[in-house]
């Protein structure tokens, strides 16, 4: 027969999936011999079974029954009897800590009958009443499904006729009164009475437990913490005890260490003639835990001497629940806690120092996610107010400026020396200077993976995507939110990318020493000293190396700086941009082969320069430089605007241009003509792209440096795409050696980015050098949706629905872009074993997708500059994943 149920003395912390994270910590506790209420646990097997079948496991019925008989003998009371009755909580657990998302019901056992034993065994009538009117306003709520509202409505009433403000007001018979028109209340509402068989009542309760974990707020929490849905929940039976019986009973919360910062010590609240939820709802005021020092000597000694037990033992931050019942001090839970980024840095870091835990373990227990936290300013909390507007934290931090309305006025006002928020509708490559110049970047459309989102990321700047209560109007250069605020251009503003908010005027900034740190090595502190330690730790065990993706000299240094092991990803196409458009224009516009010839003349200077730059700051590392990549016409003005000047103001130049607008045009460019494509048909693109390259080699070999450029082929389909352009570029390396009498040798290889590349990997490598995966198109494609659409219109849909546990833009698909993935890994190795694979697409540098790749055998990621520290870190904890003994909080 399975075994439904587990007394306290038989479970473990190692049972968590069976008895649920506070089933078994109550039975850890007891095998530490604390002072722990006796109880049992029915496990999360039974809850998944009922929710199954409708109806309780056969044999769960005698396996409570026979726990409850040996609860009674241990504690020598028996439920419901009338002189001094048993009580009992009945309490959810999952896995995982779902705080206040499922069911409690105390005080299971008060009847009609035994309340009065209650009053008399205690000597506290009050006290008993207030408990039994306690359970029926729980039960009827929780268990019977009665509207909460009657009986807060029936509580507010009986206030008002006492002129009282609070419950604690009411007396013995106000109680007693308001405890007859609470069962009144479940009668009317139910057609049936409130159970007085105080059985009845437990297996009721366990059952509304059960049926919680499907409830509304739990599966929105699931979804939100992404925790699964098939885990069910334990449902834990424990003896009562009050901390609501006098001056010398009492009721709190402690930790171990302070979890807002990590500092060692004991932190807490405390509640004189309290219960516990009295604590949690905040109905009165708590004094710190130090105060009981004072008020009860040698319950602190106690718990102070368990505290200590606790966090040697998890050999972690614990936080305990405890209460003093006339002067006996029980515990009644205990969890790792909860902590900020902050503080699980500085508590993983002097655990080691104590030799708590090793490195590794240190390392396991903290996360990209915390780091990335960290590394950027914030708005002090107390000074955020209102906000004007929500949108899509795009990119974490916090920005102050003046509100600007196009890229010019950015770069203008930047140049003065003035701090700027660029605002518009949504943003085009065409508004990358802008971006540059300011602060922030604020949109009224897109969502995270949008344009401004991605390249805000790529340069660390503070990004809110999609806030769709502005109404942005760029010819008036003003915004107008829902509330009918107007703001003008010029007017300062300020964005909070981590809670995605926007608020009018200045608030105050916090600065990050840690982002300090990570540019300038200066350690200030022990939060500082922690991530120190922890990124030397990762970078020790780390397999996957970690490159950025950067397309400018400046750029690169500051990924150097964080870090970065070379370029994974350097966009040509963001050099064609701002003065430049114009020879790129001329290239569209020429109309025979020496026009042509002439445009891409003009350009090789200016991208060898480029290169050279580049090349520089990342001398002895790897520069993967993309060929360009994006349509042509996103170079050409917008198609409107040109027909609009050519039908009012025509000139040659624009009658021209429109005609190239109108030959170009793609119903979907993004699946048009680009990438390798472009390149096979523009005559001398890529000779030039590759001479500037080799060029760019040669003039820094010259002077002594160490170039590594590698030639990256976007948007390869077929191997035969890739072999003519490997050709083409071979001849212009080879060229390029001979002139200038430097052997000039650059790895050519390719992007996967399509799926019908990485079903074809194995043919594909035979003429690669090595494999780079773009996952943003390669998500894209093998999903067939428009990443700049779909996230403002049925992401947010399928992910309240669970269809999406997160965007496929933030973190990888692993069952199919993965598989897609891991798929090109064995069939490109196979063919070319020890091809080089890395990854450079905004999957590089998000902490979850790294565990996948570092498993799927790559051997690097690339992301932005600012990501390189988050990225060093997850790769190591991929690295020794498994091996410590308590995950990340």
């Amino acid at each position: 027969m399975r075994q439904y149920v587990y007394g306290f003395g038989e479970g473990s912390r190692e049972m968590a999936d069976l008895l649920g994270g506070k089933g078994a910590n109550l039975a850890e506790m007891t095998r530490l011999g604390l002072p722990v209420p006796w109880g049992f646990t029915v496990t999360t097997q039974a809850c998944r079974e009922y929710l199954a079948a409708g109806e309780e496991p056969v044999a769960l019925g005698v396996q409570v029954a026979r726990a409850l008989a040996d609860l009674e003998r241990r504690v020598g009371r028996q439920l419901g009897e009338s002189d001094n009755p048993l009580l009992l909580s009945v309490r959810s657990g999952s896995r995982f800590s779902m705080p206040g998302m499922m069911e409690t019901i105390l005080d299971i056992g008060l009847s009609d009958a035994s309340v009065r034993g209650l009053a008399k065994a205690t000597g506290q009538e009050r006290f008993a009443w207030d408990s039994y009117r306690r359970l029926l306003q729980m039960f009827g709520r929780t268990v019977l499904g009665v509207d909460s509202e009657l009986f807060e409505k029936a509580l507010a009433r009986h206030r008002a006729d006492r002129a009282v403000e609070s419950d604690t007001g009411l007396d013995a018979h106000d109680l007693a009164l308001l405890a007859d028109e609470f069962k009144t209340l479940i009668r009317k509402a139910t057609g049936e009475e409130f159970p007085q068989d105080p059985v009845e009542q437990l297996h009721q309760a366990i059952r509304a437990v059960f049926r919680s974990w499907n409830g509304e707020r739990a599966r929105l929490y699931r979804r939100r913490e992404h925790i699964p849905d098939d885990l069910g929940t334990a449902v834990n039976i424990q003896v009562m005890v009050f901390g609501n019986l006098g001056p010398d009973s009492g009721t709190g919360v402690a930790f171990t260490r302070d979890p807002a910062t990590g500092a060692r010590g004991v932190y807490g609240d405390y509640l004189t003639d309290a219960q516990g939820e009295d604590v949690v709802a905040g109905i009165r005021n708590a004094v710190p835990l130090q105060e009981l020092k004072r008020l009860d000597p040698s319950s602190y000694l106690q718990l102070g001497d368990h505290l200590r037990t606790l966090e040697r033992h998890y050999r972690d931050l614990c936080d305990i629940e405890f209460t003093i019942e006339r002067g006996t001090l029980w515990m009644l839970q205990t969890r790792v806690g909860k902590r900020t980024a902050e503080a699980a840095f500085r508590i993983a870091h002097e655990l080691v120092d104590e030799r708590l835990i090793s490195e590794d373990e240190a390392l396991a227990r903290v996360g990209g996610h915390q780091l990335a936290r960290l590394m950027f300013p914030r708005f002090a909390e107390d000074a955020t107010g209102r906000p004007l507007a929500h949108g899509v934290p795009a990119s974490p931090g916090a920005a102050v400026g003046a509100a600007v309305f196009d890229s010019a006025e950015a770069v203008r006002r930047a140049a003065a020396g003035e701090k700027t928020v660029l605002v518009r509708r949504e943003t085009t490559p065409d508004d990358l200077p802008g971006m540059v110049a300011a602060e922030a970047v604020l949109t009224s459309r897109g969502g995270k993976t949008s344009h401004a989102a991605v390249v805000a990321r790529g340069m660390g700047k503070v990004c809110v995507c999609g806030a769709e209560e502005l109404a942005v109007d760029t010819g008036a250069r003003q915004f107008t939110a829902t509330d009918g605020t107007v703001v003008t251009e010029g007017t300062v503003i300020s964005v909070d990318g981590t809670a995605g908010t926007v608020h009018l005027g200045a608030l105050p900034l916090t600065e990050s020493p840690v982002a300090r740190f990570l540019e300038t090595g200066e350690q200030d502190g022990a939060l500082t000293s922690a991530v120190a330690q922890t990124l030397e730790r990762a970078d020790a065990v780390r397999r996957l190396e970690v490159r950025a993706n950067a397309d400018t000299p400046e750029d690169a240094v500051r990924a150097r700086r964080l870090g970065a092991q070379g370029i994974g990803l350097c966009r040509t196409e963001h050099m064609f941009l701002g003065e430049r458009r114009s020879l790129v224009e001329a290239l569209i516009l020429a109309e025979d082969e020496a026009g042509q010839r002439a445009a891409l003349d003009a350009l090789l200077p200016l991208q060898r320069s480029d290169f050279t730059g580049i090349l520089a700051a990342m001398d002895g590392l790897p520069v993967t430089i993309r060929l360009i990549d994006p349509p042509l016409h996103e170079f050409l003005p917008d198609r409107t605007e040109l027909a609009v000047r050519v039908a009012t103001t025509p000139t040659d130049r624009d009658r021209r241009l429109l005609a190239a607008v109108e030959r170009m045009h793609e119903s979907n460019p993004m699946l048009g003509l680009r990438g390798v494509r472009l390149g096979l048909v523009v005559p001398g693109l890529v000779q030039m792209q590759v001479r500037a390259i080799a060029e760019a080699v040669v003039e820094r070999t010259r002077a002594g440096g160490d170039p590594r450029a590698e030639i990256m082929v976007p948007l390869v389909g077929t191997a035969e795409e890739l072999r003519i352009v490997r050709g083409a570029a071979e001849h212009v390396l080879a060229e390029v050696s001979e002139a200038s009498g430097i052997a000039v040798r650059c790895p050519v290889g390719t992007m996967i980015e399509l799926p019908r590349a990485a079903l074809t990997a194995g043919r594909i490598a035979e003429a690669a050098d090595f494999f780079s995966f773009g996952t943003n198109d390669l998500t894209q494609t093998a999903w067939g949706l428009s990443r700049d659409d779909v996230e403002a219109s049925f992401f947010p849909a399928y992910l309240d629905q669970g269809i999406f546990a997160a965007s496929p833009f933030e973190t990888l698909d692993r069952e199919g872009v993965g598989r897609l993935i891991r798929i090109a890994v064995q069939e490109g190795r196979a063919a070319q074993p020890g091809l080089k694979m890395g990854v450079c697409g905004e999957h590089g540098g998000d902490p979850d997708s790294i565990h996948f790749f570092h498993d799927a055998g790559l051997d690097y990621v690339s992301c932005s500059p600012f990501r390189v520290p988050v990225a060093r870190l997850e790769a190591g904890r991929a690295a020794i994943e498994g091996s410590a003994s308590v995950a990340p909080c």
